[in-house]
């Protein structure tokens, strides 16, 4: 499997595609995000009036078949200022065991379960506001990637990588724009996107 970053809207399910070299930025396009590449992430500033109008993400395609692009794992990273508060999303694909959740590991750290909101066609979601903790554990990891646990249905345990190659970077950069573009939304607006 590779990690290649590939854009999607946040719960929108809208696809674009995107070409980004490392520390590049594109411009955006009416309607289409700012995207930012650093590292492995993609820190993405959607033109919306929202509290959190930029997140980092990172999405893992099956390497063994380039034709058919089919999605194994999507890392979303928003940051609510107002809230002092982070919103993650992570989707697997469906046949997963839903009560079993999902765990992040990096190194000697390993997050608390996180269960499965919701299952669609897409796959199954994780959509929770973690610590503070969880992310810190993440920016300081030395290990080059962390692990996404998941079991699937029939009980075999997987464990997905999520690069943390410029995870840290990604993150203040991420941090920094959604406090400075954030805009008073109501507040149900701040969890419509991680």
């Amino acid at each position: 499997m590779k990690i290649r970053p590939v854009l999607t809207g946040a719960f929108a399910g809208l696809v674009l595609g995107c070409a980004a070299a490392s520390a590049q930025e594109a411009p955006a396009a009416p309607g289409r995000p700012e995207v930012k590449t650093i590292g492995d992430w993609l820190v993405r500033c959607f033109p919306v009036a929202n509290t959190n109008p930029c997140d980092m993400f990172q999405e893992q395609v099956r390497g063994d078949d380039p034709q058919s692009r089919q999605r194994v794992l999507t890392f979303s990273l928003a940051f609510v200022p107002s809230m002092n508060r982070h919103i993650l999303q992570i989707t697997v694909p469906l046949d997963i065991a839903i009560q079993k959740g999902v765990t992040l590991q990096a190194g000697d750290y390993k997050s608390p379960l996180m269960k499965y909101r919701m299952c669609n066609r897409e796959g199954c979601f994780v959509q929770i506001a973690p610590d503070n903790a969880v992310i810190e554990a993440l920016a300081r990891a030395t290990v080059p990637s962390a692990g996404v646990n998941i079991v699937a249905d029939g009980g075999k345990a997987f464990t997905l990588p999520v690069s943390l190659k410029g995870f840290a970077a990604a993150h203040d950069d991420m941090v920094a724009q959604n406090r400075a573009k954030a805009k008073s939304a109501p507040a149900g607006d701040a969890a419509a996107k991680p």
